[in-house]
């Protein structure tokens, strides 16, 4: 027939989508201008239940028990035959009488071979149940999932404070000024861990503001350790950088360091004075530092006592892939931790010396 000159274009290509039809894996049906079946796929009429020898001529809303008659998917097909809409990927709800509610995906095209008044109706048909019901049942997973995180989060803050409040409660009662002094200290380091288990218990990404996040760790820090808040001050100078968990336990625990350190020995004899802890990022570099205006670096190169050699903060700054830099501010001291990108021609910041 398609040798054939005088055969009409128009039988031409209902032959074409017969045979496009006939050889489908997915379920389409061929409809013409009244919306009647000319030809079904096998595969839906099987995933319909539908009987292949009582499709043809049928119009699509009488197939079945007259489960395809809905007004909506009746008013777009009209609607796409006369060239004024598609359907594309429209959902609705397939109810047969004793079956389970189906939910399916319908596209429809049409199609035009030089004849506008016998236009054709290409329908697609996609069952997404199943598809929807395990994303339903991930969701619900997820939720689960993030609840028990939650519970968790809250769990470990919670046994955090407490082992934080028997810690001051021995510090406070330990008779060796030694002994409460590293009693205080540990408060204090676990006290960054809680800070920051109660910014995760927040944060639903795993990811930590850290401007929230030092703030609450310095007010802790100094309820533990400064006894005089309108004397001797602490404060935080930070951008809105958020970072993730790992790394905010590692600059966490270094603000934790550095601030005991400027507090035990950059205002002796009940000297007042401010300690500012700073954090600013651009792009991937970026510095913490924190800064005090107490007695300074006496000889020009350290500063007295801070003890900055100890490994936790040299190891920390190591692992986050950074320097630790030492400065006189003039007065007191600056401490800071310094993070470049590699960069052709620029030296690194010079590492303290250990």
């Amino acid at each position: 027939m398609d040798d054939d000159p005088s055969t009409p274009p128009a039988v031409v290509a209902d032959t074409l989508a017969l045979a496009m039809v006939a050889v489908s894996d997915a379920p389409i049906v061929l409809l013409d201008a009244d919306i009647k079946v000319i030809a079904a796929s096998g595969s839906f009429c099987r995933a319909f239940q539908i009987e292949p020898t009582s499709t043809d001529g049928r119009q699509l809303f009488s197939l079945g028990a007259g489960e395809w008659d809905v007004p909506q998917l009746r008013s777009l097909l009209t609607a796409t035959l006369s060239g004024a809409a598609e359907v594309e990927a429209y959902e609705m709800d397939l109810r047969r009488v004793g079956r389970d509610a189906r939910r399916l995906v319908l596209s429809a095209h049409q199609l035009i071979y030089g004849d506008q008044a016998n236009p054709r109706l290409l329908l697609s048909v996609t069952d997404v149940t199943d598809a929807r019901l395990a994303e339903r049942l991930k969701d619900d997973l997820l939720r689960e999932k993030a609840i028990l995180y939650q519970e968790l989060q809250h769990r470990v803050a919670n046994s955090l404070q407490i082992i934080a409040s028997v810690l001051m409660l021995n510090a406070r009662r330990a008779p060796s000024e030694l002994t409460r002094s590293y009693l205080f200290d540990t408060h204090s380091r676990v006290m960054s861990i809680a800070a920051l288990q109660k910014q995760l218990t927040a944060s639903s990404a795993g990811e930590v503001p850290l401007r929230a996040y030092f703030t609450e760790l310095c007010q802790s820090i100094g309820a533990s350790m400064i006894h005089d808040p309108t004397k001797l001050r602490l404060t935080v100078d930070a951008d809105e950088t958020i970072a993730h968990a790992d790394v905010s336990v590692s600059l966490g625990l270094i603000v934790t360091e550095l601030v005991i350190n400027a507090l035990k020995h950059a205002f002796p004899h009940e000297r007042g004075g401010d300690i500012v802890v700073s954090y600013r990022a651009q792009s991937t570099d970026w510095t913490l530092s924190v800064t005090d205006d107490g007695v300074g670096m006496p000889d020009g190169r350290t500063p007295a006592k801070v003890g900055l050699g100890t490994s936790i903060v040299e190891s920390l700054a190591k692992r986050l892939g950074a320097v630790v830099v030492v400065q006189d501010a003039n007065p007191g001291a600056r401490i800071s931790i310094e993070h470049r990108a590699p960069v052709a021609g620029r030296s690194p910041a010079p590492a303290l010396a250990i």
